[in-house]
């Protein structure tokens, strides 16, 4: 049953509608959770392991805290975040903070950890390409309705 769950999800989340709705929705209801719980649970990590990323805001220096999917790497020591923005135009900005202020923190399982962001590039990014189309099929179908290339960014533990 939890793999039909996940294959509908999948459909549900490759949908123009989604893509309209989700990020109003989804991110408010994940801050709440997330901060009702005291760190411990992410709604959204139900379907996707997520983590709550903050990380100085590109213009204004200050926190911004943003939940996202994520796609653990190396025994949770390190974390591939997608910046899909469920496909639609124009990169989320959480990229650009990274991109300016990589070195940045993510609430995952409830702890906080001190992370760095890089931004992945050339034959690293096309492997990890590989690994985030294995891990959530409907990337695809997000990249191939919008002109930019998805920005993917490894965090590694500071």
């Amino acid at each position: 049953m939890a793999v039909l769950g996940v294959r509908l999800m999948q459909k549900v989340s490759s949908t123009l509608l989604f893509a309209k709705i989700a990020p109003h929705v989804i991110p408010a209801m994940d801050k709440a959770v997330h901060k009702l719980t005291r760190g411990k649970v992410i709604l959204s990590a139900q379907m996707l392991p997520g983590v709550i990323l903050t990380a100085k805001g590109a213009k204004t220096g200050e926190p911004r805290t943003t939940p996202l999917a994520c796609m653990p790497l190396d025994d949770g020591a390190s974390w591939l975040l997608i910046g899909s923005n469920f496909g639609r135009p124009g990169h989320p900005a959480w990229t650009a903070n990274l991109l300016e202020h990589p070195d940045a923190q993510v609430s995952w399982h409830g702890r906080d950890i001190p992370v760095r962001a890089r931004l992945l590039q050339g034959e690293e990014r096309a492997a990890a390409w590989r690994q985030a189309l294995a891990f959530w099929p409907p990337y695809a179908t997000y990249q191939a309705r919008i002109e930019r290339e998805i920005r993917l960014f490894r965090l590694d533990r500071r």
